[in-house]
């Protein structure tokens, strides 16, 4: 058996239908990597988990030559396997039928092409829907990367720290209770921000909110929290739950990228509607076009404008 920062590790292969882009899932996931909690290199991605016990580390990466990635858990015990494994499939989105998906979006003149150029993009998961939640009201109105640094300092601050983790993986994630008692006050994020936080540990504790429940109840349920509008608990169903046909159709991004040629940018509704051809894989039209618009903003100076209400750009 080998081992993972001294502790022993179990190796799975989890195996996809192709075409798979790794790589697009690397970038996305590498432009979000969480200090202390993930790593992603050139090696793939890693990062600490809770389990039952304890907690463990795990790490993906592609496997050359083959339909499949290669799965590292070490630490977690033998009863956590399983549901580690079937997170790791949802979190890489390895039960997408990327053929059939592709043919039902190939005749949109608007996500045609995107399917066509990369036909194996997979909607990036996020392995815990409240740390996907959280870090998404903290990317609210901000940039990807000031998103990013304040979930840091939220893990610096209130994540429990690990011993022997490895490199860079230092903490595990806040819990919801740890979340609910943290002195919030110092992180760059403002009041209300920080009062939708506690407001959001506080219905998971008191199971008001329960990630467990169908999606649309999920949505539902975060929508009625303050501070948490249609795009949180719509980006949460796409990326914790795996809700293929998530929209936020709140993302300026999107409604940018949506707008026909001449308009800067569809609104939140004319976004929804335009849409309707995309169902029921609107999430993946929405992977698609982030994708688009961060290779276009790689090629491009970016222009300053104003950001919508609730979302900058996909947290």
């Amino acid at each position: 058996m080998e081992t993972i920062a001294g502790l022993d590790t179990v190796v799975l292969r989890l195996a996809y239908r192709p075409p798979y882009d790794f790589q697009h899932l690397q970038e996305f996931l590498a432009r979000r990597a969480l200090a202390g909690v993930e790593r992603v290199d050139a090696a793939g991605y890693a990062r600490t988990l809770a389990c039952p016990g304890g907690h463990a580390l795990l790490a993906v990466r592609a496997l050359a030559g083959e339909d499949a990635l290669e799965l590292r858990v070490a630490g977690a015990p033998p009863s956590a396997l399983l549901p580690l494994a079937q997170r790791a499939r949802r979190v890489f989105d390895l039960a997408g039928d990327p053929a059939g998906i592709g043919a039902e979006l190939a005749a949109d003149p608007l996500i045609g092409p995107l399917v066509a150029e990369r036909p194996g993009v997979r909607i990036p998961g996020a392995w815990d829907p409240f740390e996907c939640a959280v870090r998404a009201v903290l990317g609210q109105q901000v940039s990807v990367a000031a998103g990013r640094t304040f979930a840091a300092r939220l893990v610096e601050r209130s994540g429990e720290p690990l011993r022997g983790g490895g490199a860079g993986l230092t903490h595990l994630f806040p819990t919801p209770a740890r979340v609910a008692r943290a002195n919030l006050a110092g992180l760059g994020i403002t009041g209300a921000r920080a009062a939708a936080l506690k407001s959001l540990a506080r219905a998971v504790l008191e199971r008001r909110l329960d990630f467990s429940a169908a999606p649309a109840d999920v949505v539902a349920a975060l929508g009625a929290l303050p501070g948490i509008g249609p795009w949180t608990a719509q980006y949460v169903a796409l990326r914790a739950l795996g809700e293929p046909d998530a929209l936020p159709y709140g993302d300026w991004v999107l409604r940018r990228m949506a707008a026909p040629a001449g308009e800067a940018m569809l609104s939140a509704r004319e976004l929804e509607e335009r849409a309707r051809r995309w169902r029921p894989w609107r999430g993946y039209a929405t992977v698609h076009l982030w994708r688009a618009a961060a290779e276009r903003e790689g090629r491009a100076p970016r222009r300053p404008g104003k950001r919508p209400a609730e979302a900058a750009r996909p947290a």
